[in-house]
C-alpha cells in the first residue's frame, strides 16, 4: 500500500469515528432502560430460578454419587 493511500485512510479516520458516536449516541436514545422497580424484580427472578437451577442439580449429583458408591463399594 502506497504512503499517499495510507495517509489518505487515516485523514478519512476522524469523520467516520464522529459519524459512527453519533450514530451509535442515536441507539441510545431509543433503549428503554429499566426503572428500578423492573431492575428489583428481574434480579429477585434471576435469584430464586438461579437457586432452584441450584438445588436441582445439587439433588442429582448427590443422588448419582450415592448410587455409584452403592454399585461400587
Amino acid at each position: 500500500m502506497a504512503l499517499q493511500e495510507q495517509l489518505d485512510g487515516l485523514r478519512q479516520a476522524g469523520p467516520r469515528a464522529a459519524t459512527f458516536l453519533g450514530e451509535v449516541w442515536s441507539e441510545l436514545k431509543k433503549v428503554h432502560w429499566p426503572s428500578r422497580k423492573e431492575t428489583y424484580s428481574a434480579t429477585i427472578v434471576v435469584v430464586v430460578v438461579t437457586m432452584i437451577v441450584a438445588l436441582y442439580l445439587g439433588s442429582v449429583d448427590f443422588a448419582l454419587a450415592w448410587l455409584l458408591r452403592l454399585m461400587v463399594g
